[in-house]
């Protein structure tokens, strides 16, 4: 009898073998935790554009990630606007630099300030509804700092001098423009502009910290009133927004605390709204 083989009972071993050395199913494709692990993974990459796209469909229904994906999403919105308002601005010194052929710089510099208008938009709509849901005492940022260098991007002087890149070194060096203005945009809204180390001792290198609501608050501020400059007189010509940017700013600021930078950027709104013709 000992050299009986049962059969039956090898075959539930091996199944019991392979289920353990599957181990847990990945999350269902679209589901919620498959785009947050698929943002994640992209903002690491410093592909803020597929992350922000992930984090769209993320935020447009109540889950377990949308406390979180939300600030994140305003994060970066408001840095991809940057960026592309960096890039407009080199583009139109450029234009004025090369004498000879400004016509690709004065279109290319078009289609910069539109989509830098059009993230910008979105930013100042998804904010004004971040702020009427009511924010918790402290903010989650529950995500890394994104991939990318914090030092000068190369591509941009060239432009600036009137220089037009090649094709495939404007691709990357769009990219990378973008990539640093979304990492300095999350430096902004933990209250170390455009410092890096700081801003990683805040985020301890886990993706899990929390952000004072006040500090918060007062990034996002600061956000919309750069961004407001985008529409003035000398770029968009559209007043109402520069007007309705600065107006979401001022109100803002005046539901967190005093503090010496927050008065100081009040000073600054309430002058540029003065310059506009003071508030709707």
């Amino acid at each position: 009898m000992q050299g009986v083989i049962c059969f039956p009972a090898i075959g539930a071993i091996i199944l019991l073998s392979i289920s353990c050395a599957s181990g847990p199913e990945p999350p269902r494709p679209g589901s919620p935790a498959f785009l947050w692990s698929a943002a994640t993974e992209n903002f690491v990459k410093g592909d803020s554009l597929k992350t922000n796209d992930q984090l769209q469909k993320l935020v447009a229904s109540e889950n377990e990630f949308t406390a979180k994906a939300r600030p994140w999403r305003l994060v970066i919105l408001s840095g991809v606007a940057d960026g592309y308002i960096e890039l407009a601005n080199a583009y139109e010194n450029g234009s004025r630099e090369a004498k000879s052929s400004p016509t690709p710089f004065r279109r290319t510099l078009t289609e910069h300030r539109s989509q830098a208008a059009r993230y910008a938009t979105q930013f100042a709509e998804d904010f004004a509804a971040y702020r009427k849901s009511g924010i918790e005492a402290e903010v989650p940022f529950a995500f890394p700092l994104p991939g990318g260098s914090a030092g000068p991007v190369g591509i941009l002087a060239k432009i600036f001098s009137g220089v037009m890149p090649a094709e495939a070194e404007l691709d990357s060096g769009q990219r990378e423009v973008l990539r640093r203005a979304v990492l300095f945009s999350v430096c902004r809204a933990l209250g170390a502009p455009k410092d890096t180390a700081k801003a990683t001792e805040l985020l301890k290198g886990s993706g899990d910290a929390r952000i004072g609501k006040d500090v918060f608050l007062r990034a996002m501020a600061q956000a919309l009133t750069d961004h407001a400059a985008l529409f003035g007189k000398q770029k968009l010509q559209r007043p109402d927004h520069q007007k309705h940017f600065l107006n979401l700013a001022l109100e803002t600021l005046g539901s967190i605390g005093d503090s010496k930078e927050s008065n100081e950027l009040k000073k600054k709104v309430q002058a540029e709204l003065k310059g506009v013709g003071g508030a709707i």
